[in-house]
């Protein structure tokens, strides 16, 4: 698969604070790639510095085959960018102010603009300045989608809308995914990255912590196994024999042994263990996503 965005070693420091520690990754053209991390991550540190809104410490960043430092306007109007922090104080109309940005950001088909508002419900009547925190988020989501960019680079973009638009934002990434347009997002709504993105990175402290898709995220985490047996005095010993298992709790009722215990990754050496007994009843509780991400910010093992 052809990347869109590629760095290696891209570090940003500011005097002795590393905001964003080396970092190599690849992200796939057509790919929904998402970045999830608590504040002071990393996510906008990185997200700027592929715009060449900042510029790196060292390392070396890729954004559609181009170095973003040399690319110039070209490689922007091929971007389309909404920030975290979206400032929109203007006095002329939403549609005016869209209007600007389509001469800057090049070619918007004729239509698009007013399509995409009516989906996520903006009235481009309003004068941009007197619009809500959600409805200035409205304007920002029209003009990264506006002129169907290659890239889209998305910084905490459902800040500030309603469910339904939320929703609506959700089947915009995935047409812009089946366009063959490459989406980078950021998110504190963990559902929304699960419901969007293909693949995750998670930063925490500026560091790179993990990255993958979300199933192989989860199948590195703990999960609990309960289990319900026949009872034998051979199965403690069978458990305690395995690895990458922990919190063994074996209470017998009888001719019956119910088992409760943590296995992190994967659990095939377990079961075959188990088979050797009479199994009754079996349960395996996938992690939850933020269980998950959570563990990765503590340090715990995956």
């Amino acid at each position: 698969m052809t990347a869109a965005v590629v760095t290696s070693a891209l570090s940003k420091r500011y005097g002795a604070t590393a905001a964003l520690a080396p970092l190599t990754l690849s992200v796939g053209a057509g790919q929904v790639f998402g970045l999830i991390g608590p504040n002071g991550a990393g996510k906008t540190t990185f997200m700027r510095l592929l715009l060449d809104i900042i510029r790196p410490s060292g390392g070396s960043v890729r954004v559609l085959g181009e170095d973003p430092r040399r690319g110039g306007a070209p490689l922007r109007r091929r971007v389309g960018y909404l920030p975290g922090e979206l400032r929109l104080e203007s006095r002329a109309r939403a549609s005016e102010l869209l209007e600007h940005y389509a001469r800057i950001s090049g070619p918007v088909r004729p239509g698009a603009t007013e399509r995409l508002a009516e989906r996520l419900q903006l009235d481009l009547g309003q004068q941009v300045g007197k619009l809500s925190k959600g409805n200035k988020q409205k304007v920002g989501l029209v003009q990264a989608f506006m002129h169907r960019p290659e890239l889209l680079v998305l910084d905490e973009p459902t800040s500030g809308l309603d469910p339904l638009v939320q929703k609506e934002f959700l089947a915009l990434v995935r047409e812009a995914k089946e366009a063959g347009q490459t989406v980078i997002l950021s998110s504190h709504v963990l559902s929304e990255i699960e419901a969007a993105a293909d693949r995750v990175a998670v930063l925490h402290k500026g560091e790179l912590v993990r990255v993958g898709a979300l199933a192989e995220l989860r199948a590195s985490q703990r999960r609990r196994l309960r289990a319900t047996v026949a009872a034998s005095t051979a199965l403690e010993g069978a458990l305690s024999s395995l690895e990458r298992v922990s919190a063994v709790s074996v209470v017998e009722r009888g001719a019956e042994a119910q088992l409760s215990l943590l296995v992190e990754g994967d659990v095939d050496a377990l079961v075959k263990a188990l088979a050797r007994f009479e199994v009754r009843d079996l349960l395996i509780e996938e992690p939850e996503l933020e269980e998950t991400i959570i563990g990765y910010y503590r340090g715990e093992p995956s």
